[in-house]
């Protein structure tokens, strides 16, 4: 423990999920998140390989870094719909274009 009084627990993700899936009703509410895990992943993905930070993006899009980044949660929380538009712009931000597709269950 240094002065600061920081300790940090050691977590292990993998354990934690592993205990997390043996709880009732856990993997269902885990699959029902993977459409918004696949939108973030995207586009911090694009961001990471465009090389970019959030304030880089917000400076191409004419907007505020913390814009940015309530975009960029959004999209894995769900309670922020960004319109397809604020969409294209972050994609022609970061080098791509944006595809909407609906696939068969």
């Amino acid at each position: 423990m240094d002065i600061d009084g920081y300790n940090p627990v050691p977590m292990d993700l993998n354990a934690e999920l592993s205990e997390a899936f043996k709880r009732p009703g856990f993997k269902v509410a885990y699959d029902a998140l993977e459409e918004e895990y696949s939108a973030i992943s995207a586009f911090l993905y694009a961001r990471k390989a465009a090389g970019l930070t959030q304030e880089e993006i917000a400076s191409r899009m004419g907007t505020t870094k913390s814009a940015i980044s309530r975009l960029e949660s959004s999209l894995g929380n769900g309670r922020m719909s960004p319109s397809l538009a604020t969409l294209r712009r972050y994609a022609a931000a970061v080098g791509c274009r944006l595809e909407l597709k609906l696939l068969p269950r």
